[in-house]
This record gives structure tokens, C-alpha cells and sequence, in this order.
């Protein structure tokens, strides 16, 4: 037995004891609120400390519930031996809300007077592919006028997979939505099999912020894009956005790749179906705005599926409606007719709309040459489509 001596020396420790333990947890809660509010603590981050049961809050406040993974696709005949990112991609396949984490709600202006956008450009882009993205907005992403329309500039991105990239690539994209105004991020992780999802949140924002744009470019961040040949073009079609268009690299009469080595591997547990509806390849495509709202409306009703250019396949059949193709679309690159001329001649570029892959630096050397006033091409130079 204690004496009571220490007993009365003891029993104020304990309480200051108690009171120091609540000064740290307030004290250690408020710096993570600066971190985050700083931008050194990721979404990611505080979302994984609050557990399974944790929350996630919209791009207006209200909460969002957590999309759990479906255990269910476990029984599938064959689920174990498929891939782990086919596997991840059928266990999260029905969860389509996901938070904005920086958005661009007066990029079209208000709403109702979206119309004056004539031409949007929407770029699919990783979070790391920053000198991507400052070459386009340097040279054909750039914002302006021209003959008279609006062209404007988004980027489409989500999260990178690993934690610690995330934080620092989260802060890169903030900074640059501070700089330029053009980001629009998600908190998905950004990977090929989540481009679908990309492509049905971009569809669900421009219902939203921009409905009514005349017409959209909807593409990746490694194509070099004439975009005044792309204005020019649509000033020509007729409708003003308010008919069917939707034209790219036409693709027709194929289905889906079963051999596991394929980037493009689609199993029958994700279809049975041995055949795509016809599509265009999703590195680059022009849309009208009516076609974006028919694409939206269809989507809500059609499952995701892996391939993002398929499924805008697979909406534009339900909604009755067909792609088309454009000769000045080139998915596989320029062909000349011999071996011995350069392929990277401007005058083979400068009447084609699209053409994929550049690299960065490429972009930028062909924008400035198919611009040059004294650039003389010979009467005998044609451009070959690709086959």
C-alpha cells in the first residue's frame, strides 16, 4: 500500500496526463487538416487513414458512399487464373461515381451559354505527362479564336496508382489548374482499363458544365492535332453540332483479343460476345455535341467495359446511330510512297486533321513548320492514307 503522500502526488500527473494526451490529438489533427488543406497530404491518404468505413466527399460537399468490390465475380468459372488487373477490373466494374478533385465549372462559361464554345478539346492524360501537356498548350491545344469560333482546352486525368507518386503528382496537377485552368481530375486510378471510366465521367461533367457545346475533340495526349483544319472542317458540317457527327479512324468487323499477352485481352468473363460493334480509335475522334448527349444517355444503362473506344462503340449502336471514318485521320502515321522521302515532311501534314504517335518535341517542330507562310509544297506531293 501506497502512502498517502504519494497518492496526492500522483493523482495530478494522471489528469495532467489526460489533458496532454487531448492537447497532442487536437494538435496532431489540425496539422493534418494544414497538410491537406496544403496539398502535402493526398485525398488518397486521408481517405485510406479513415478505414473501410470511411468517406469520400463529392466536387459540391456531399458525401459519397464507398464503392465496395463485388465478391460475387470470385465465382466465375476461370476468375482465378485471369490477370490481376482483369480481376480488379470485375470486382470494381459497377462503381462509376468518383469525387472531383479539381474541377473547371466556368470553362465553358455558365451552362446555358455553353453554346459559344464551338470546339472542345478534351485530352486523355496521365498524371506524369506533364511536357505533354505544355507542348499542347503551346501549339495545337492552344486557346483562342479562330475565323470567328471558340476553341477551348481540358485535360482528363485521375490519380496515379502508387501512393507516394500520387501525393507529388496530385500537388503537379494543382499547380498547373492554378496556372492554366485546364485540368480535370478524378479520384480514380489512372490506368488503361479505367480509360472507359474516364471517358463516362468526362461524358457526365459535360452534361453538367458544358451542354452545350457544338462539337468535341476527344483524344490522347500523344497526337499531333491540326486543329484549324479541325475548325475548319466542322464550320462545314452541316447542323452546327446539333446533328449526328462522330468520325475518326474507322474500325469494323473485329472482336475481342483472347490471348492473355495482349494489352487488349478481353476474356469471356468480362464477354461472350466474339465481336465489336463498329468503332474508331480512341487515340483521336471528333464528336458533336448531340452525339455527346446521346453517348451520355446510353451509357447509363450500358455496363463499362475495358476498351474505351469500344464502348463509345457500344453506345452509339444502342442509340442507333454510326461512326464514320475521316481521311485526314491517321491512327498508324503517315505513309509515303517511297522510303527514301521523309516521312516527317510538313507538307504531308499540314491537310490532315490527326496523327498518332509524336513525341513531345515532334509536336512542336511540326506545329511551327505547317505554319510557315513561305512553305511551298510540289503539285505532285499526295498524303497516303494508312490502310
Amino acid at each position: 500500500m501506497k502512502p498517502p503522500q504519494l497518492l496526492k502526488v500522483m493523482m495530478p500527473r494522471r489528469w495532467c496526463h489526460k489533458v496532454e494526451t487531448l492537447v497532442l490529438s487536437l494538435l496532431g489533427f489540425s496539422c493534418l487538416l494544414f497538410l491537406l488543406q496544403c496539398g502535402f497530404v493526398s485525398g488518397e491518404d486521408l481517405h485510406r487513414l479513415s478505414g473501410p468505413g470511411g468517406w469520400r466527399r463529392g466536387v459540391r460537399g456531399q458525401p459519397l458512399p464507398e464503392c465496395r468490390p463485388n465478391a460475387s465475380v470470385a465465382n466465375l468459372t476461370g476468375f482465378a487464373e485471369l490477370p490481376d488487373h482483369i480481376k480488379d477490373f470485375l470486382r470494381y466494374r459497377h462503381c462509376r461515381h468518383f469525387p472531383l478533385l479539381l474541377d473547371l465549372p466556368g470553362k465553358c462559361g455558365a451552362p446555358e451559354a455553353s453554346h459559344q464554345v464551338f470546339l472542345l478539346l478534351a485530352v486523355k492524360s496521365s498524371p506524369d505527362n506533364y511536357e505533354r501537356r505544355e507542348i499542347i498548350r503551346k501549339t495545337w491545344g492552344q486557346e483562342r479564336t479562330f475565323a470567328g469560333i471558340h476553341i477551348r482546352r481540358i485535360f482528363l486525368s485521375g490519380v496515379a496508382a502508387n501512393t507516394r507518386e500520387a501525393r507529388k503528382l496530385n500537388q503537379l496537377l494543382r499547380l498547373e489548374h492554378a496556372e492554366h485552368g485546364d485540368i480535370l481530375q478524378w479520384r480514380f486510378v489512372d490506368s488503361f482499363f479505367n480509360l472507359t471510366l474516364k471517358q463516362v465521367l468526362f461524358h457526365t461533367w459535360l452534361e453538367s458544365r458544358c451542354p452545350g457545346v457544338r462539337f468535341v475533340f476527344n483524344g490522347d495526349d500523344d497526337v499531333f492535332a491540326n486543329t484549324d483544319n479541325m475548325a475548319q472542317y466542322l464550320l462545314g458540317v452541316p447542323g452546327a453540332g446539333d446533328q449526328h457527327l462522330f468520325v475518326g479512324h474507322l474500325i469494323t468487323n473485329v472482336g475481342p483479343i483472347r490471348e492473355k499477352w495482349s494489352k487488349y485481352y478481353v476474356p469471356e468473363q468480362v464477354t461472350a460476345s466474339n465481336s465489336y460493334p463498329p468503332y474508331c480509335g480512341g487515340g483521336g475522334l471528333l464528336m458533336s455535341g448531340y452525339t455527346c448527349h446521346a453517348i451520355y444517355q446510353q451509357s447509363l444503362g450500358i455496363q463499362l467495359f475495358p476498351i474505351d473506344d469500344v464502348y463509345l462503340g457500344m453506345c452509339l449502336e444502342k442509340a442507333g446511330l454510326a461512326p464514320a471514318s475521316h481521311v485526314g485521320i491517321r491512327m498508324v502515321g503517315v505513309r509515303v510512297p517511297s522510303s527514301k522521302l521523309e516521312s516527317f515532311d510538313p507538307c504531308y501534314y499540314r491537310e490532315l486533321l490527326l496523327v498518332h504517335r509524336f513525341v513531345p518535341y515532334e509536336m512542336l517542330v511540326m506545329w511551327e513548320a505547317i505554319r510557315q507562310p513561305d512553305l511551298v509544297c510540289g503539285k505532285n506531293v499526295v498524303v497516303y492514307q494508312s490502310l
